[in-house]
């Protein structure tokens, strides 16, 4: 049965990077008690880019623990939970196991994923390694966001029990290679906006995908 491994929560702070001042709310601690979960976040939990992290369809991270090892040896260093920024270190569901869509009971909340999740520069910063986001993006071990269906209380050691699986079976994995890599396969972008709960920022992505736009970080990338 898929489990909590580690619930971890933090709120933002004020760092320097690159000679200029960021806030992040990246680093999270391991807590030994149950937590609320509200349909925004944890209690004591917080985002500092609500831009890009946060919000209803992004107020939950999960990070499998079985990428633990690989990221150990590429960083030549032991990684404590939470070394991603999730909410949830969890064993049982991988990236290629976990649809879009796909419902969750986890103690007292009922969850539903919405998007994997999209590494950024902050990676960077806290592991001194320039690219260290486009490393986890190319691996495909990225983690993913939820929705809170229900509020209610998590525990460090809650089970994670599969309430429906979603119809469609577009896969973390799935969605990665889509969004990173295969950006121009329009029968996987089709199947991917079929899906009601992708989060509302994926969804603008694709869909101007197919309407031949690029986004303004889609330029940025390609360098036009």
């Amino acid at each position: 049965m898929p489990h909590i491994i580690s619930l971890n929560i933090g709120t933002p702070q004020k760092l320097q990077f690159q000679g200029k001042e960021i806030e992040t709310g990246l680093f999270k601690e391991s807590v030994n008690k149950p937590l609320h979960l509200s349909l925004l976040n944890f209690e004591g939990d917080g985002q500092a880019d609500l831009k890009h992290h946060g919000g209803k369809d992004k107020a939950v991270c999960v990070y499998a623990f079985e990428h633990y090892p690989y990221w150990e040896k590429e960083l030549s260093q032991q990684l404590s939970y939470g070394a991603f920024g999730e909410n949830l270190t969890i064993t049982g569901l991988l990236e290629s196991d976990v649809c879009i869509g796909n419902i969750y009971k986890i103690g007292e909340a009922v969850i539903q994923v919405t998007q994997p999740r999209q590494p950024c520069y902050k990676l960077a910063y806290r592991y001194h390694r320039k690219d260290f986001p486009l490393l986890v993006q190319n691996t495909g071990f990225t983690g993913f966001y939820v929705q809170v269906l229900e509020e209610g209380t998590v525990s460090p050691s809650d089970e994670i029990k599969l309430i429906e699986q979603n119809e469609h079976h577009i896969t973390i994995a799935f969605a990665n290679e889509m969004m990173h890599h295969d950006k121009h396969n329009i029968e996987g972008i089709q199947s991917i906006l079929a899906v009601d709960s992708i989060s509302e920022s994926w969804r603008n992505t694709f869909t101007k995908r197919l309407e031949g736009k690029e986004t303004s970080a889609e330029k940025r990338l390609t360098g036009k």
